[in-house]
């Protein structure tokens, strides 16, 4: 250990005796540990942020609707009394259904008007969500069964109707009628996978909303039994829909969870690529470092002759010389962990500002890099310090 250490001394000494050298070598180090580490840790941040975005909200489920580009979207547009259809003929490949309204209406409350988004909600207990009351309670089973006018508003529009009043038991107006607020959500993220889109909204129950729009709804909300293929729910909805509507109904389908698997996909994508640039940014740092250790074997042959002369072995020259490719590598590596710490860290708080909580596993990014940096110095500084222990030194005290 004492002797590793003095060759690390030595290594410092040389390292810092041509630091100009030295730092121009470590650029390559720099760059690509620093694009590695950022990519990796914004990818992170980007997939547990939206991961965490879709599940604050609970399951997605599966939304069905009418095609608006077939030749008659009217005649197609699912009905309030299909849902009841639905959940009898495929019952055996679904848990829920429900019928779903998103729209916008006129609010009134405490004398504020304002257009914003009103949504359907069902029985929380059926499918639950981690968002959090800031006030009273959820919307239950007695007031979707008793079309209650009741409501439960965001954080948000509570601070647009009532300023700093509470806004639980006030009376909020939907497009003219009247609805008891009986609970407000905590303040949320803006969850890009999210059935609301915006900060400002209301839930009330489906079958209240029915009542004020009496039309057809905006499509299904389907939630598929365990183990049930996607596919094979899409094929049933779809049959059924167009034995309602006549077989020339067309239907989409949006699937919330595989848009997510599909956006991590891309992420996972784009980190790979950006991520293969900055292999070969070490790439070129390694050839690098191989290339400044060549040349200080060259200028420093007449030492190596001196220290086998004197009783270095072979593996004491090739100790010193791959040591210090080492710690040239993992210098450039250190401050380009920092770098690409420092920029993941602000895209992180970024990302929680937008989506929610965005953990970054640190550890296993500095770990990654810290292994890197010593693969590339052992890498290419294996053959440098191969060449300085195989040098005679009878040909070395002559140079």
């Amino acid at each position: 250990m004492t002797r590793i250490l003095a060759y690390a001394a030595e290594a410092f000494e040389a390292i810092w005796r041509n630091r100009a050298r030295s730092i121009l070598t470590m650029l390559g180090m720099i760059i690509g540990t620093s694009s590695v580490i950022a990519v990796l840790g914004i990818g992170s941040a980007a997939s547990a942020g939206i991961a965490g975005s879709l599940g604050a909200f609970g399951e997605p489920g599966l939304f069905v609707f009418a095609d608006p580009q077939q030749d008659d979207p009217a005649g197609a547009n699912v009905q309030y009394r299909d849902v009841a259809t639905v959940a009898a003929d495929d019952g055996d490949v679904l848990r829920y259904v429900f019928p779903a309204f998103q729209r916008n209406y006129t609010m009134r409350a405490n004398g504020i008007s304002y257009v914003g988004q009103v949504v359907s909600q069902q029985d929380h207990t059926l499918v639950p969500d981690g968002l959090t009351i800031r006030e009273g309670r959820r919307i239950g089973a007695d007031e979707v069964s008793n079309a209650s006018h009741v409501a439960l508003i965001s954080q948000p529009l509570e601070r647009r109707f009532f300023g700093d009043a509470l806004g639980l038991g006030q009376i909020v107006r939907i497009n003219g009628n009247r609805f008891t607020i009986i609970g407000v959500y905590d303040e949320l993220k803006a969850g890009i996978f999210s059935n609301i889109g915006a900060s400002d909204y209301i839930e009330i129950p489906y079958t209240t909303y029915h009542e004020i729009a009496p039309g057809p709804i905006d499509g299904l909300l389907a939630y598929a039994k365990p183990g049930v293929p996607i596919p094979q729910v899409q094929d049933r909805l779809f049959a059924t829909l167009q034995h309602l509507h006549g077989a020339r109904s067309k239907y989409k389908l949006q699937d919330a969870t595989a848009f997510l698997q599909s956006f991590e996909a891309v992420i996972a994508t784009v980190s790979l690529g950006i991520t293969a640039i900055g292999g070969v940014a070490l790439l070129v740092a390694g050839i690098g470092i191989m290339n400044i250790m060549l040349v200080s074997v060259t200028e420093r042959t007449r030492e190596i002759g001196i220290r086998k002369a004197i009783g270095g072995s072979r593996n004491d020259i090739v100790m010193q010389f791959l040591l210090e490719a080492v710690i040239l590598s993992l210098l450039g590596g250190a401050i380009g962990t920092a770098l690409g710490v420092s920029m993941a860290l602000i895209v992180s708080g970024l990302v929680s500002s937008l989506l929610g909580p965005a953990p970054v596993p640190y550890l296993q990014i500095i770990l990654i890099a810290a292994g890197f940096s010593s693969l590339v110095g052992v890498v290419f500084g294996t053959y440098p310090a191969m060449r300085a222990g195989r040098l005679d030194p009878i040909e070395a005290l002559r140079s």
